[in-house]
């Protein structure tokens, strides 16, 4: 991977630790630039992801800080490169920190048509 290759990690949290997800999701947001985006916190299941979560998008060379803030929060996450292989970045390219959740990865994108780095609006990293 490049330092400037495109990852997102997903911070899952139960109605106990949302405070505490909440105190990670704005420490990542003071982390900009090098956290591109923050997304808001999703209260229920969305896409493959069964349970509350949100998104932090960043590049690469950011991903030893993200996932240092995450271990010291003792959330658990979902860490993957966004590549052209949406099946792949959820499960076999991902790195889960903590207790890993079951998705639903009949919602994802087939090889060759992922939409994550598109979410992005740019391919440029």
């Amino acid at each position: 991977m490049r330092a400037s290759a495109p990852f997102h990690a997903h911070v899952y949290y139960s109605d106990d630790d949302r405070a505490s997800a909440e105190a990670l999701r704005d420490r990542f947001s003071a982390m900009q630039p090098r956290v591109l985006f923050v997304g808001r916190m999703m209260d229920e299941g969305v896409g493959p992801h069964p349970i509350a979560q949100y998104e932090v998008h960043f590049l690469e060379d950011a991903r030893p800080d993200v996932v240092a803030a995450i271990e010291a929060s003792g959330l658990r996450a979902l860490v993957h490169p966004l590549t052209d292989d949406d099946l792949a970045d959820h499960t076999t390219l991902a790195h889960w920190i903590g207790e890993p959740v079951e998705l639903d990865v009949t919602v994802l994108d087939p090889p060759g048509h992922n939409q994550g780095v598109a979410r992005f609006g740019r391919t440029d990293f």
